[in-house]
């Protein structure tokens, strides 16, 4: 099995974890007379299958992102998921302080005459353009190299 399987395995039980839970919560008390709509103690039971099957693939899908060495540095695919997941953090911090020294979503807030004051940009709106956009070519980059990487590892035991 490819470790890109694994995860949409991992995405598919998760899925179903959660679907089963909302069942269990909606089934887990009825009206005296009537009947439960599903039986709470199969569903809880089915979860539990579930989350067991979850628990093996998580713990496979980390070792081998663990051991798998992405390119000529050296780095393991857990330093190229980390590396992207700090990459989205910091174009996310770069592009809000675009957007407040740019004014965007100051609806409401702009000068009606002349004689009220002006709100000028503390910050280098264009420079932190420049930068959020270099950022996002490097999320893309990191990006593929680890989808390329989910294609093409197997996932380890």
């Amino acid at each position: 099995m490819k470790l890109a399987e694994a995860l949409a395995e991992r995405a598919e039980a998760t899925r179903r974890v959660e679907q089963l839970r909302a069942r269990v919560v909606s089934s887990a008390r009825y009206q005296e007379g009537e009947t439960p709509a599903e039986d709470a103690t199969q569903l809880l039971a089915e979860a539990g299958e579930v989350l067991d099957t979850l628990e093996m693939l998580i713990r496979r899908i980390n070792r081998t992102n663990a051991t798998v060495v992405l390119g000529p540095d050296g780095g393991t695919l857990t330093d190229a998921l980390a590396r992207r997941d700090v990459l989205r953090l910091r174009h996310s911090v770069v592009t809000a302080a675009a957007d407040a020294a740019a004014g965007t979503g100051d609806r409401g807030y702009g000068r009606q005459l002349r004689s009220e004051l002006m709100m000028l940009a503390a910050l280098p709106v264009a420079e932190l353009r420049a930068r959020a956009d270099a950022l996002a070519r490097d999320i893309r980059e990191v990006d593929v190299r680890i989808q390329r990487a989910n294609w093409e590892v197997d996932l380890l035991d």
